[in-house]
């Protein structure tokens, strides 16, 4: 159901300010064509259609004054005039009753206790309010839609605490539309929150296949996918315990279970975080040491080289546009690292040792400039990928960061923002936070029993 009075309120309308007030109206009449969704007001506005239609036809004026005298005959002049107005008016009292979201002005007064107001002390207009539903979500996803009244959407963000206990809400998401006009306001009941379990399901995978789909997790707006096709690389991070990595299994875990898709994984732990099932899978490798490593990016950059002329020969833009049309399909390539630290952290080492994480340092930064089109992903993961431990290049081209549980210096490192501090609580296991925003409980399985 949908109640649009923004259809017919613009933003070039009449607008008046009350002197010592914080509310700002602005009305302007255009077909409220959403109002006919609402069954009960739509009766009631019917109705008032065949009341004002009835008395057109009795007149019941003529019949209370039928006598000749003159002020008679001006009353009945001055009521046949006055009709058509009064109609009308009271149809455009229904319209603007019938358009307006219910306790639009509560909300408005909420919003003007908190502060969010503009200079001129205007408090934002509620225009519209949208149910969506979802089976991928466990409540209804309600959209609030407001006249934003130049309160820009940075003040939203910065008071989404302050709006969510004042309305009694989750916040979700915070959208700008039809320009930088209008905020809309994605939210779900203060009742409903994420679970803080998420057991896997193989059945998630049902979407996947064959666009090489992950699926991550659950927000408060469904589902947290990931395109290998659009986005390549992921650099994820998180403090200790924050489950990181049961998050990059996950997504190692599914990249298995598809077709035509080899693993590798560098673990400098002995390959003890990694079980029997890990070890036993056929496109699954197992990297404990660093010349086997740098070998293996050799061979990887190698093969970039050859699918750019692979590619280039029949005309195919990518390796989802080739894997589409040619009939022997390529293998897509994931390396993933649980620590880089491990790896590229040069603290202690000999000059040699020093010159092996440079070409190291150097083929991750290859494949992640060039990866993407022909198939190469890295998943790297990390408690504090700096300057010191993951080079600008590398960083600068993995596009896709998520965040697990952090301190405010934590989250600036991998998310450019505190976000993820003063989003994820802190005692949360397996919340994280993307880089775009979005708050999401990851799938929890147990990797040691036979997952393949």
């Amino acid at each position: 159901m949908e109640v649009d009075a923004g259809r017919w309120i613009t933003e070039n309308a009449i607008c008046w300010n009350r002197k010592r007030s914080a509310n700002i109206c602005c009305f302007c009449f255009k077909p409220a064509s959403k109002i006919w969704t609402d069954q009960y007001r739509l009766k009631i506005l019917v109705l008032y259609l065949l009341i004002a239609l009835l008395f057109s036809i009795i007149r019941p004026w003529d019949l209370a004054y039928s006598g000749p005298d003159i002020f008679d005959a001006v009353s009945r002049i001055a009521f046949s005039l006055c009709f058509p107005f009064l109609v009308f008016g009271g149809l455009a009292v229904l319209i603007l009753w019938a358009g307006t979201p219910s306790k639009a002005k509560s909300i408005q007064n909420n919003l003007q206790r908190i502060g969010l107001v503009n200079h001129a002390g205007e408090v934002p207009l509620l225009v519209a309010v949208r149910i969506e539903e979802s089976d991928d979500i466990r409540s209804r996803m309600t959209v609030l839609e407001f006249l934003a009244c130049g309160v820009p959407k940075s003040v939203w963000e910065d008071k989404r605490a302050d709006i969510e206990t004042a309305l009694n809400i989750h916040i979700a998401d915070i959208r700008e539309s039809d320009g930088k006009r209008r905020i809309q306001l994605y939210t779900v009941p203060a009742t409903d929150e994420l679970p803080k379990l998420l057991p896997w399901k193989d059945a998630y995978l049902r979407d996947a296949f064959p666009a090489c789909k992950l699926v991550l997790g659950k927000s408060l707006l469904g589902p947290v996918t990931l395109d290998l096709n659009l986005i390549p690389h992921v650099l994820l991070g998180g403090g200790t315990g924050s489950g990181k990595s049961v998050l990059l299994k996950l997504m190692l875990m599914q990249c298995l279970k598809q077709p035509n898709v080899q693993v590798t994984i560098a673990d400098f732990k002995g390959g003890v975080d990694f079980s029997s099932p890990w070890r036993k899978h056929p496109n699954c490798k197992l990297i404990l040491d660093r010349e086997t490593l740098l070998r293996y990016l050799d061979n990887v950059t190698e093969k970039l080289e050859q699918r750019k002329d692979i590619l280039g020969k029949v005309e195919r833009r990518d390796i989802y546009d080739y894997n589409r049309h040619e009939p022997i399909p390529m293998d897509r390539i994931v390396f993933a690292v649980d620590e880089v630290a491990e790896i590229l952290d040069k603290t202690g080492l000999t000059k040699e040792e020093k010159e092996q994480v440079a070409r190291i340092e150097n083929r991750l930064s290859t494949i992640a400039r060039q990866g993407r089109a022909f198939g190469i992903h890295l998943f790297l993961s990390t408690q504090r990928p700096d300057a010191n431990i993951l080079s600008g290049q590398i960083r600068n081209n993995i596009g896709y960061r998520i965040c697990g549980r952090a301190d405010n210096v934590l989250s600036m490192i991998i998310l450019d923002n505190t976000d993820a501090s003063d989003k994820i609580p802190h005692d949360a296991q397996g919340r994280f936070l993307t880089g775009d925003g979005a708050v999401f409980q990851a799938y929890w399985f147990d990797d040691t029993k036979e997952m393949f």
